[in-house]
């Protein structure tokens, strides 16, 4: 297993997390109504991740329950039931998690990304960007989208016409909003200080991804 401070970074490092300021809520202390959707969506998230346990971000939100519902049906849409393929789709999340230092978010998608058919060098690549040697023209072009909001809010022409060539209107909607919504969701993250489960910890130190980093 890889320590922390030996595991692939930003080189500006992660944004800090410790006790979040909004603490997840404890599945034994809900309802059962509750508990029976949040069995259901362990079980479904098993088979992206390995693990039965809900994770801790979904706890956290469900201190706004009926925000967190329509959260949930709105961010399914795009991920695991967009139309994009989904190792696009974790390129994209990856690329977030990066840029926004959010260790919580890649640590998260490094796991579901190797479950969705991502290699570790792929997932190296994404840290280094649109210009790394792995990608296809398709690929970078997600990348580029994904650095250019995140810097800029905005597509230039020429991030919009890359995108073009590989995606239809319907799914440059999809990606746009890909990576806002996922910007948004690392922001609550490192506002609120959430750290990583233990089991992602183990299954993140684990990953190839960090070999001779």
């Amino acid at each position: 297993m890889t320590p922390i401070d030996k595991q692939l970074a930003p080189p500006e490092g992660w944004l800090p997390w410790s006790t979040p300021k909004i603490a997840p809520l404890s599945v034994d202390k809900m309802s059962w109504p509750m508990r029976a959707l949040m069995w259901g969506a362990g079980k479904f998230g098993k088979e992206r991740t390995g693990t039965d346990a809900v994770p801790d971000v979904f706890l956290m939100l469900l201190n706004h329950q009926h925000l967190f519902w329509q959260w949930l049906q709105f961010a399914s849409r795009l991920m695991p039931f967009g139309s994009l393929e989904r190792s696009d789709t974790e390129i994209v999340i990856l690329r977030v998690g990066w840029n926004c230092r959010c260790r919580y978010e890649w640590g998260q998608h490094v796991i579901i990304a190797q479950k969705e058919g991502l290699t570790p060098a792929e997932i190296k690549a994404v840290a280094e960007g649109a210009a790394a040697a792995a990608w296809s023209p398709r690929r970078a072009a997600l990348l580029r989208a994904t650095d250019e909001i995140h810097a800029n809010k905005t597509l230039s022409d020429a991030a919009w016409r890359d995108l073009a060539e590989h995606f239809d209107q319907g799914k440059i909607i999809e990606i746009i909003l890909l990576i806002g919504a996922y910007e948004m969701l690392a922001a609550l993250i490192s506002s609120t200080g959430l750290g990583l489960e233990a089991d992602a910890e183990a299954q993140l130190a684990e990953s190839k991804i960090h070999e001779d980093n």
